[in-house]
């Protein structure tokens, strides 16, 4: 259901209105597998996680915040250093909501900026931190993954190489899973025993309708 602010804001000569729809999960739910499938299908994604390692290494004003909270040992030789970043805050919560109110900012205006440009009858953006960032007001529809706790906490150990203890710290700092679920309009079953490729179909092609549907209504 569209019960989001913005939806007149695209109006195209096919009558389509283009849907701002955004798609969460926690860390191990297969979010960017569920993106490539939509990729697939012709549907423009933005990857907020992507997109704001690029622009903590090329935005100016978010480069200078960054220093500032962080002092200059952020960019090491001008190039920023991760490694440093991560250890300041990864055990450090204030720490960790500090670099995240200062970056989280810059990535929703870039991805607002990129929802503009789009075309097609629905684009997505792909974001870990929707709720958790207050950005859910930007979509007219939200797409929650879910996985079951231990196949995401085996995902996530095998795909970073990572101990047990540290995904389960990351996990910790993302909202309740439960929660998150039950603030989306859709959610896609990714357990490995459901098939996900027919969720997705049928989510996109009612997407699609929507779109068509409050072309008609504009």
């Amino acid at each position: 259901m569209i019960k989001r602010p913005g939806l007149g804001s695209g109006l195209f000569d096919l009558h389509l209105i283009m849907l701002k729809v955004g798609l969460t999960g926690g860390i191990g739910a297969g979010k960017s597998t569920i993106a490539h499938i939509f990729t697939v299908l012709g549907i423009p994604v933005y990857h907020a996680d992507q997109e704001a390692k690029r622009l903590m290494q090329t935005n100016p004003s978010l480069i200078e915040k960054i220093k500032i909270a962080f002092s200059e040992k952020a960019y090491a030789g001008g190039i920023l250093d991760r490694k440093y970043l991560s250890s300041l805050v990864f055990n450090d919560k204030q720490k960790l909501e500090l670099l995240n109110s200062i970056v989280h900012p810059f990535t929703i205006q870039d991805g607002l900026e990129w929802m503009k440009k789009q075309t097609s009858p629905y684009a997505i953006k792909e974001a870990a931190l929707i709720f958790e960032s207050g950005s859910q007001g930007e979509f007219d529809v939200i797409i929650g993954v879910f996985a079951p706790p231990a196949m995401r906490i085996h995902r996530t150990i095998q795909r970073d190489q990572v101990e047990r203890e540290k995904v389960l710290s990351r996990m910790e700092k993302q909202l309740d899973e439960n929660i998150k679920m039950k603030l989306c309009d859709h959610i896609l079953i990714n357990n490995e025993q459901i098939l996900l490729m027919p969720q997705v179909i049928a989510l996109h092609q009612k997407l699609i309708g929507l779109s068509t549907e409050a072309g008609k209504k504009d």
